[in-house]
């Protein structure tokens, strides 16, 4: 009765706190669950952690199921449930199978593996029934963590794995760990510890594995953003003004060129249907064609550009970088060919990032310098559309000095129209109707560079001057990073070429007439910041720039230093170690010869640790060895205790002292509550000693 009033009274005194939700449903406090479930925990919560990349290219059904499966398993830990019966597991598989088929059409392959193994692996939590239940979910979770690798090699991703690793080894650690309730933080030092030790072993692996490419392909991000097309249509290239993301680096072997002299060919456009402009269908054959024929002046320009994905079989060089032997570019694993447009035609898709050390003339021509047939298809117009800009040209030519004008005439009159004209220079032209030159050259007079390139061609093949569309990239960041000068998605540009008899083609670019800063400075336009963006301008104006530009330079450390380390870079790595001419087999041989002597070193360390990490049990079978000269026989398990009652049922008073010294050393061992056991100094010499005199 005592003890309910004051139950009472204390709970009219202190309210009680209502329960939590993870409480209200029957499950303790994580600080209260007991080891099994907290370990369960800290799996589960690593299990999410690894999958979660893989969400972004998963079924929506299988993040669905496998977050389910989690959560459910999660439960079962914390109320300490019971493990749904086998059956139960066996139809979820099945299930889970012909979902993957429905989904992927297939249960091979990369998708479909990485779709059933996270499955599997969600499904198979549903059996922690014993140690080796756990040891199977741990090899899937490594697993998982590398297939990671077959979409993206980023430096994000490898933080990222960086740290799966580290979680599913501490996971690991807890396993195996005695009974008790370590700390998680025990576990997490034991696994850095672990992975540390590991770390040479990585790095020669790195330097010397033989380089071979990813089992199913190449990785995703491989296939990310890029500021070129194989067409273009107008408004296409403005809506890649606000794409700051990195399309190529390039360093100099001397001082870089001017920002005007920075164009960076990529696909060459010559047929338009009245919306979409497309590479030319020849309609002549092959000994008709205008050829490339590049012709080069002056010194060149040595440089080293690093091509980040573009998802197209496009190189973009600088202009004008030649077919030459020792100048071409040569890259391992890759064709490149010169196109008869002068654009370097890669043999497949670029879905790798490259590096290509070559040589550019900006002195340069290309081209015919005679008519040839072929080039009438570079004067070709689709019937019906932009009737008055035809009209406007036709008016144009008429006027006086220009009905026999060449096209270098014709060029300095439109250029003149344009700058004069009240053109203006907008990444938000907005949309344009059905024939969008007209409307863009008599009427509105407002839009990106693709609208003055593309009308400027139009014009000049109503004049009859052969012309054709050239897409890439133009300008760079003014400084560079990290001595590499950065093009960005945002530099992609349009501009046009004109033939002229006696020099072939002629770059024009129709933008610099009404946006020199855009071509001279690589001023592009900026969009307006969104809301985090004006936050920090207003905080630091210069901090969104800086932050940026530090995370490129770590980033672009990786893609050259881990990403793009070769075969040529192992070579010259055996080169630097003496080999004169190295190839595969003697990168294999050293590899195979240092791994040798890491092994035995390994073993040497071993042996060693192992005298290192107990050093009573050396003791315990120094003193057997003695006894047993004295004719006192112990096992070898006997503790210092049983063998000072040995001793004395043995040798009788004569060995009172050599007892008295094994109860000192059973005192020392076992007698201390805490702290590491300690030995009276010099024991083991007085104890040799005494029993020498006894024998």
């Amino acid at each position: 009765m005592v003890s309910d009033g004051v139950s009472k009274s204390m709970a009219t005194a202190t309210p009680i706190a209502s329960p939590t939700p993870w409480q209200r449903y029957g499950a303790p406090a994580w600080h209260r669950l007991p080891r099994e479930a907290r370990d369960t925990m800290f799996l589960l919560a690593t299990i999410a952690w690894i999958v979660a990349p893989h969400l972004m290219h998963l079924p929506l059904w299988c993040t669905a199921m496998a977050l389910v499966l989690l959560a459910w398993r999660a439960r079962l830990a914390a109320l300490a449930a019971a493990l749904p019966p086998r059956w139960t597991v066996v139809a979820l598989l099945a299930l889970a199978s012909l979902l993957t088929w429905w989904s992927q059409g297939t249960l091979l392959g990369k998708d479909a593996g990485v779709t059933l193994l996270v499955v599997l692996m969600s499904l198979k939590t549903l059996e922690l029934r014993a140690r080796r239940d756990a040891m199977v979910v741990f090899f899937l979770g490594f697993f998982l963590v590398l297939t990671q690798l077959l979409y993206s090699q980023s430096l994000l991703v490898a933080l990222w794995i960086l740290a799966s690793v580290w979680a599913l080894l501490a996971a690991l650690v807890l396993a195996h760990l005695p009974v008790g309730r370590p700390p998680l933080a025990l576990a997490a030092r034991i696994a850095a510890r672990t992975a540390l030790l590991g770390v040479p072993l990585m790095a020669l692996l790195f330097v010397l594995f033989p380089r071979i490419g990813p089992l199913w392909g190449l990785p995703d991000d491989a296939l990310g953003r890029t500021g070129l097309s194989g067409s273009m249509r107008l408004g296409a290239v403005a809506e890649l003004a606000s794409d700051d993301t990195v399309a190529l680096r390039l360093r100099f072997a001397g001082p870089p060129p001017p920002p005007e002299q920075l164009y960076f060919r990529g696909p060459v456009l010559a047929t338009f249907d009245g919306r979409e402009w497309t590479r030319l269908v020849p309609s002549f054959g092959v000994g008709q064609r205008p050829r490339a024929e590049p012709r080069i002046f002056g010194p060149g320009l040595r440089y080293e550009i690093t091509v980040e994905p573009n998802r197209l079989p496009v190189l973009p060089l600088l202009e004008l970088t030649p077919d030459v032997p020792g100048l071409a570019p040569q890259i391992e694993g890759w064709g490149a060919a010169m196109r008869p447009d002068a654009q370097w035609q890669l043999d497949r898709p670029l879905t790798d990032r490259i590096r290509v050390e070559v040589t550019a003339f900006p002195t340069h021509q290309h081209g015919p310098l005679r008519p040839v047939l072929g080039l009438r298809d570079y004067v070709d117009l689709p019937a019906g559309f932009n009737p008055r800009t035809l009209q406007w040209a036709a008016d144009l030519r008429a006027r006086p000095g220009l009905q026999d004008a060449d096209a270098r005439t014709l060029v300095q009159a439109v250029l003149a129209h344009i700058a004069s004209g009240g053109f203006s220079y907008t990444m938000a032209p907005g949309a344009y109707g059905r024939d969008v030159v007209d409307e863009f050259w008599l009427d509105r007079k407002a839009g990106f560079c693709e609208h003055f390139s593309a009308a400027f061609v139009v014009v000049m093949r109503a004049l009859d001057v052969p012309a054709r569309i050239v897409t890439g990239y133009q300008g760079s960041d003014p400084d560079p990073l990290d001595g590499y000068y950065v093009v960005r998605n945002l530099h992609a540009h349009a501009w046009a070429e004109v033939w002229q008899a006696g020099e072939g083609w002629v770059r024009v670019d129709p933008t610099a007439a009404v946006a020199p800063d855009r071509i001279n400075a690589s001023r592009n336009l900026v969009p307006a910041p969104g809301v985090v963006g004006s936050a920090m301008r207003a905080i630091h104006p210069q901090l969104a720039q800086q932050l940026r530009r530090a995370w490129e330079a770590v980033n672009n450390r990786w893609n050259q230093w881990v990403l793009n380390y070769s075969r040529e870079r192992q070579f010259s790595l055996l080169q630097w170690l003496g080999w004169k001419t190295p190839d595969a087999a003697d990168v294999g041989r050293v590899l195979i010869g240092l791994l040798c002597a890491a092994a035995l070193a390994g073993a040497a360390w071993a042996a060693w640790d192992r005298r290192r990490q107990d050093p009573w049990q050396r003791l315990q079978r120094r003193v057997r060895r003695q006894l047993g000269r004295l004719g006192v026989e112990v096992a070898a398990h006997d503790p210092p205790r049983r063998r000072a009652e040995r001793v004395r049922s043995t040798l009788g008073e004569r060995g009172d002292e050599l007892a008295a010294m094994l109860d000192a050393l059973d005192e020392a061992r076992y007698g201390q509550a805490a702290g590491r056991p300690r030995l009276p100094a010099g024991w083991w010499w007085r104890f040799r000693r005494l029993a020498a005199g006894l024998g």
